[in-house]
Protein backbone atom coordinates (compact mmCIF):
# COMPACT_ATOMS: atom_id res chain seq x y z
CA UNK A 1 0.00 0.00 0.00
CA UNK A 2 1.88 3.41 -1.50
CA UNK A 3 -0.09 5.57 1.46
CA UNK A 4 2.63 7.89 3.09
CA UNK A 5 3.42 7.22 6.51
CA UNK A 6 1.96 9.61 9.59
CA UNK A 7 4.39 12.00 10.36
CA UNK A 8 4.65 14.93 12.98
CA UNK A 9 1.96 15.25 15.33
CA UNK A 10 -1.43 13.33 15.23
CA UNK A 11 -4.18 14.10 18.17
CA UNK A 12 -6.50 11.20 19.47
CA UNK A 13 -9.45 13.39 19.77
CA UNK A 14 -11.95 13.65 22.45
CA UNK A 15 -15.80 13.30 21.90
CA UNK A 16 -17.40 16.98 21.99
CA UNK A 17 -20.72 16.36 24.28
CA UNK A 18 -23.36 18.55 25.67
CA UNK A 19 -24.35 18.08 28.97
CA UNK A 20 -26.65 16.02 29.03
CA UNK A 21 -23.79 13.47 27.75
CA UNK A 22 -25.21 13.85 24.12
CA UNK A 23 -22.96 14.10 21.18
CA UNK A 24 -22.26 17.39 20.03
CA UNK A 25 -21.10 17.51 16.59
CA UNK A 26 -21.10 20.95 15.93
CA UNK A 27 -18.26 21.34 17.67
CA UNK A 28 -16.24 19.85 15.48
CA UNK A 29 -15.50 21.97 12.74
CA UNK A 30 -14.61 24.69 15.13
CA UNK A 31 -12.16 22.02 16.84
CA UNK A 32 -10.92 20.50 13.90
CA UNK A 33 -9.50 23.99 12.48
CA UNK A 34 -7.79 24.19 16.44
CA UNK A 35 -5.83 21.15 15.67
CA UNK A 36 -4.53 22.47 12.14
CA UNK A 37 -3.80 25.90 13.77
CA UNK A 38 -1.62 24.00 16.16
CA UNK A 39 0.46 22.33 13.70
CA UNK A 40 -1.83 18.78 14.12
CA UNK A 41 -1.02 16.12 11.23
CA UNK A 42 -3.86 13.95 11.69
CA UNK A 43 -6.90 13.18 13.98
CA UNK A 44 -7.46 9.88 15.38
CA UNK A 45 -11.32 9.45 16.52
CA UNK A 46 -12.92 7.39 18.63
CA UNK A 47 -10.17 5.79 20.48
CA UNK A 48 -9.22 5.51 24.22
CA UNK A 49 -9.37 9.46 24.48
CA UNK A 50 -12.89 9.72 22.55
CA UNK A 51 -14.69 7.35 24.65
CA UNK A 52 -14.79 4.82 22.00
CA UNK A 53 -15.96 2.13 23.56
CA UNK A 54 -18.76 4.40 25.57
CA UNK A 55 -20.21 4.92 22.32
CA UNK A 56 -23.10 3.37 20.84
CA UNK A 57 -22.36 2.09 17.09
CA UNK A 58 -24.50 4.95 15.38
CA UNK A 59 -22.62 7.23 17.39
CA UNK A 60 -19.08 6.28 16.15
CA UNK A 61 -20.21 6.32 12.74
CA UNK A 62 -21.71 9.94 13.02
CA UNK A 63 -18.30 10.98 14.64
CA UNK A 64 -16.64 9.97 12.30
CA UNK A 65 -18.80 11.68 9.36
CA UNK A 66 -18.68 14.66 11.35
CA UNK A 67 -14.93 14.49 11.41
CA UNK A 68 -14.32 13.85 7.61
CA UNK A 69 -16.81 16.50 6.49
CA UNK A 70 -15.13 19.18 9.26
CA UNK A 71 -11.29 17.98 8.39
CA UNK A 72 -9.18 20.30 5.76
CA UNK A 73 -7.00 18.17 3.58
CA UNK A 74 -3.99 18.50 5.42
CA UNK A 75 -5.62 16.90 8.51
CA UNK A 76 -5.76 12.96 7.87
CA UNK A 77 -8.80 11.44 9.75
CA UNK A 78 -7.91 8.14 11.08
CA UNK A 79 -10.79 5.92 12.79
CA UNK A 80 -10.78 3.36 15.65
CA UNK A 81 -12.98 0.45 14.96
CA UNK A 82 -11.66 -1.39 17.78
CA UNK A 83 -14.74 -3.37 19.19
CA UNK A 84 -15.35 -7.07 21.71
CA UNK A 85 -17.95 -7.89 18.62
CA UNK A 86 -15.50 -8.79 15.81
CA UNK A 87 -18.81 -8.14 13.36
CA UNK A 88 -19.25 -4.66 14.66
CA UNK A 89 -15.34 -3.83 13.99
CA UNK A 90 -15.71 -4.83 10.51
CA UNK A 91 -19.08 -2.63 10.06
CA UNK A 92 -17.42 0.35 11.37
CA UNK A 93 -14.44 -0.45 8.83
CA UNK A 94 -16.61 -1.22 6.01
CA UNK A 95 -17.85 2.64 7.28
CA UNK A 96 -14.81 4.32 7.25
CA UNK A 97 -13.58 3.20 3.67
CA UNK A 98 -17.01 4.14 2.23
CA UNK A 99 -16.85 8.18 3.76
CA UNK A 100 -13.49 8.51 2.60
CA UNK A 101 -11.53 8.01 5.86
CA UNK A 102 -7.26 8.53 5.22
CA UNK A 103 -7.05 4.96 7.40
CA UNK A 104 -8.26 3.00 10.26
CA UNK A 105 -6.94 1.05 13.89
CA UNK A 106 -8.27 -1.51 15.78
CA UNK A 107 -6.96 -3.04 19.56
CA UNK A 108 -7.10 -6.27 20.44
CA UNK A 109 -10.32 -7.31 22.19
CA UNK A 110 -9.99 -6.93 25.74
CA UNK A 111 -12.76 -9.11 27.26
CA UNK A 112 -12.44 -12.51 25.22
CA UNK A 113 -8.42 -11.63 24.62
CA UNK A 114 -6.23 -13.03 21.87
CA UNK A 115 -3.89 -15.45 23.85
CA UNK A 116 -1.24 -15.66 21.10
CA UNK A 117 0.28 -14.15 17.98
CA UNK A 118 -2.13 -16.61 15.77
CA UNK A 119 -5.34 -15.21 17.72
CA UNK A 120 -4.29 -11.65 17.41
CA UNK A 121 -3.11 -11.96 13.88
CA UNK A 122 -6.11 -13.79 12.81
CA UNK A 123 -8.36 -11.11 14.79
CA UNK A 124 -6.62 -8.31 13.23
CA UNK A 125 -6.94 -10.39 10.03
CA UNK A 126 -10.80 -10.54 10.09
CA UNK A 127 -11.29 -6.81 10.71
CA UNK A 128 -8.83 -5.53 8.22
CA UNK A 129 -9.90 -7.54 5.29
CA UNK A 130 -13.61 -5.65 5.81
CA UNK A 131 -12.01 -2.40 4.08
CA UNK A 132 -9.27 -3.87 1.74
CA UNK A 133 -8.86 -0.59 0.07
CA UNK A 134 -7.82 1.07 3.47
CA UNK A 135 -4.45 1.29 5.21
CA UNK A 136 -4.97 -0.59 8.89
CA UNK A 137 -3.09 -0.47 12.28
CA UNK A 138 -2.92 -2.52 14.72
CA UNK A 139 -3.35 -0.70 17.66
CA UNK A 140 -0.87 -1.90 20.72
CA UNK A 141 -2.36 -0.60 24.08
CA UNK A 142 -1.84 -3.21 26.79
CA UNK A 143 -2.42 -0.72 29.72
CA UNK A 144 -6.08 -1.02 28.38
CA UNK A 145 -6.51 -4.32 26.86
CA UNK A 146 -4.23 -6.76 28.76
CA UNK A 147 -2.74 -7.98 25.55
CA UNK A 148 1.25 -7.96 25.47
CA UNK A 149 2.08 -10.05 22.95
CA UNK A 150 5.83 -8.40 21.50
CA UNK A 151 4.26 -6.01 18.34
CA UNK A 152 7.43 -7.67 16.37
CA UNK A 153 6.39 -10.96 16.64
CA UNK A 154 3.11 -9.50 15.22
CA UNK A 155 4.67 -8.05 12.60
CA UNK A 156 6.90 -11.10 11.80
CA UNK A 157 3.38 -13.44 11.56
CA UNK A 158 0.90 -10.84 9.94
CA UNK A 159 2.77 -9.14 7.49
CA UNK A 160 2.10 -11.53 4.41
CA UNK A 161 -1.36 -12.29 5.74
CA UNK A 162 -2.84 -8.50 6.14
CA UNK A 163 -2.21 -6.91 2.64
CA UNK A 164 -3.59 -3.51 3.85
CA UNK A 165 -1.49 -3.63 7.19
CA UNK A 166 0.06 -0.57 7.24
CA UNK A 167 1.88 -0.48 10.49
CA UNK A 168 1.24 -0.27 14.09
CA UNK A 169 -0.09 2.13 17.04
CA UNK A 170 2.54 1.82 20.02
CA UNK A 171 0.66 2.68 22.79
CA UNK A 172 3.57 0.68 25.09
CA UNK A 173 6.94 1.71 27.04
CA UNK A 174 8.90 -0.98 25.72
CA UNK A 175 11.13 1.01 23.51
CA UNK A 176 13.34 -2.37 22.56
CA UNK A 177 9.89 -3.73 20.54
CA UNK A 178 9.46 -0.28 19.25
CA UNK A 179 12.67 0.06 17.39
CA UNK A 180 12.51 -3.49 16.68
CA UNK A 181 9.27 -2.89 14.72
CA UNK A 182 10.97 0.19 13.52
CA UNK A 183 13.87 -1.41 11.69
CA UNK A 184 12.00 -4.56 10.74
CA UNK A 185 12.14 -5.19 6.95
CA UNK A 186 14.16 -1.81 6.69
CA UNK A 187 11.62 0.28 8.15
CA UNK A 188 8.84 -1.51 6.12
CA UNK A 189 5.72 -0.56 8.45
CA UNK A 190 4.79 2.62 10.28
CA UNK A 191 5.36 2.78 13.61
CA UNK A 192 3.49 5.62 15.26
CA UNK A 193 4.42 6.50 18.66
CA UNK A 194 1.74 6.57 21.52
CA UNK A 195 3.29 7.92 24.54
CA UNK A 196 3.22 11.30 25.17
CA UNK A 197 5.56 11.82 27.83
CA UNK A 198 8.07 9.21 26.08
CA UNK A 199 7.83 11.13 22.58
CA UNK A 200 11.54 13.03 22.69
CA UNK A 201 13.51 9.44 23.67
CA UNK A 202 11.27 7.78 20.58
CA UNK A 203 12.37 10.47 18.47
CA UNK A 204 16.01 9.55 19.64
CA UNK A 205 15.77 5.84 18.03
CA UNK A 206 13.78 6.91 14.93
CA UNK A 207 9.83 7.85 15.39
CA UNK A 208 8.39 9.99 12.82
CA UNK A 209 4.80 10.18 13.87
CA UNK A 210 3.25 10.30 17.14
CA UNK A 211 -0.60 9.72 18.32
CA UNK A 212 -1.42 10.71 21.78
CA UNK A 213 -4.06 12.71 23.75
CA UNK A 214 -2.19 15.81 25.09
CA UNK A 215 -1.33 17.07 21.36
CA UNK A 216 -4.85 17.99 21.74
CA UNK A 217 -3.61 21.33 24.06
CA UNK A 218 0.39 20.70 24.22
CA UNK A 219 1.32 20.58 20.41
CA UNK A 220 2.92 23.69 20.76
CA UNK A 221 5.52 22.83 23.83
CA UNK A 222 5.63 19.63 21.65
CA UNK A 223 6.54 21.21 18.22
CA UNK A 224 8.88 23.05 19.93
CA UNK A 225 10.82 19.77 21.30
CA UNK A 226 10.40 18.21 18.39
CA UNK A 227 12.53 21.39 16.39
CA UNK A 228 15.44 21.23 19.16
CA UNK A 229 15.65 17.83 18.47
CA UNK A 230 15.65 18.22 14.95
CA UNK A 231 17.95 20.50 15.37
CA UNK A 232 20.41 18.07 17.21
CA UNK A 233 19.90 20.33 20.77
CA UNK A 234 19.08 17.11 22.69
CA UNK A 235 19.16 19.44 26.17
CA UNK A 236 16.19 21.65 24.83
CA UNK A 237 14.63 19.18 23.59
CA UNK A 238 14.20 16.73 26.64
CA UNK A 239 14.13 20.61 28.52
CA UNK A 240 10.54 20.59 26.56
CA UNK A 241 9.38 17.35 27.36
CA UNK A 242 10.18 17.61 31.09
CA UNK A 243 8.22 20.85 30.97
CA UNK A 244 5.49 18.93 28.82
CA UNK A 245 5.67 15.99 31.66
CA UNK A 246 4.75 18.49 34.42
CA UNK A 247 1.76 19.23 32.90
CA UNK A 248 1.18 15.67 32.06
CA UNK A 249 1.54 14.85 35.80
CA UNK A 250 -1.13 17.03 36.96
CA UNK A 251 -3.49 16.11 34.48
CA UNK A 252 -3.29 12.09 35.58
CA UNK A 253 -3.40 13.53 39.37
CA UNK A 254 -6.76 15.28 38.47
CA UNK A 255 -8.30 11.71 37.15
CA UNK A 256 -6.47 11.61 33.06
CA UNK A 257 -8.72 11.43 30.66
CA UNK A 258 -11.39 13.53 32.32
CA UNK A 259 -8.80 15.89 33.13
CA UNK A 260 -7.62 16.58 29.37
CA UNK A 261 -11.33 17.12 28.43
CA UNK A 262 -11.37 19.97 31.09
CA UNK A 263 -8.47 21.83 30.13
CA UNK A 264 -9.43 21.87 26.54
CA UNK A 265 -12.49 24.48 27.67
CA UNK A 266 -9.24 26.57 29.19
CA UNK A 267 -7.69 26.88 25.77
CA UNK A 268 -11.65 27.94 24.25
CA UNK A 269 -12.68 24.08 23.59
CA UNK A 270 -15.82 23.70 25.23
CA UNK A 271 -16.03 19.66 24.98
CA UNK A 272 -18.21 18.84 27.36
CA UNK A 273 -18.29 15.77 29.80
CA UNK A 274 -17.16 12.63 29.83
CA UNK A 275 -19.49 9.61 30.24
CA UNK A 276 -20.03 7.10 33.19
CA UNK A 277 -18.26 5.12 34.43
CA UNK A 278 -15.19 8.27 34.05
CA UNK A 279 -16.36 11.10 36.41
CA UNK A 280 -16.35 15.20 34.82
CA UNK A 281 -14.03 17.67 36.41
CA UNK A 282 -16.31 20.26 37.81
CA UNK A 283 -16.96 22.69 40.69
CA UNK A 284 -13.67 23.07 43.34
CA UNK A 285 -12.63 20.44 41.52
CA UNK A 286 -12.00 22.20 38.56
CA UNK A 287 -10.74 25.62 40.21
CA UNK A 288 -7.79 22.99 42.12
CA UNK A 289 -6.93 21.81 38.43
CA UNK A 290 -6.32 25.76 37.36
CA UNK A 291 -4.22 26.04 39.89
CA UNK A 292 -2.18 23.08 39.76
CA UNK A 293 -1.90 24.13 36.32
CA UNK A 294 -0.80 27.67 36.71
CA UNK A 295 1.98 26.25 39.05
CA UNK A 296 3.75 24.51 36.44
CA UNK A 297 3.04 27.47 34.20
CA UNK A 298 -0.14 26.39 31.93
CA UNK A 299 -1.37 27.34 30.22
Amino acid sequence: MNTPPLHGLITATFTPMNNDGSLALNRIPAYADFLVKNGISGAFVNGTTGEGSSLTQAERKAIVEAWVSAAPPELRVLVHVGHNSLDEARDLAVHAQQIGASGFAALAPSFFKPGSVESLVATCEHIASAAPDLPFYYYHIPSMTGVSIPCLDFLKAAKDRIPNLRGIKFTFENLMDYLACLRFEDGRFDIVFGRDEALVPALAIGAQGAIGSTYNFLAPPFQEAITAFRSSDLPAATAHQSGINEVIDVMIRHGGLPAGKAIMSLLGQDLGPVRLPLKSVSGTAMDQLRTDLKLVSFP
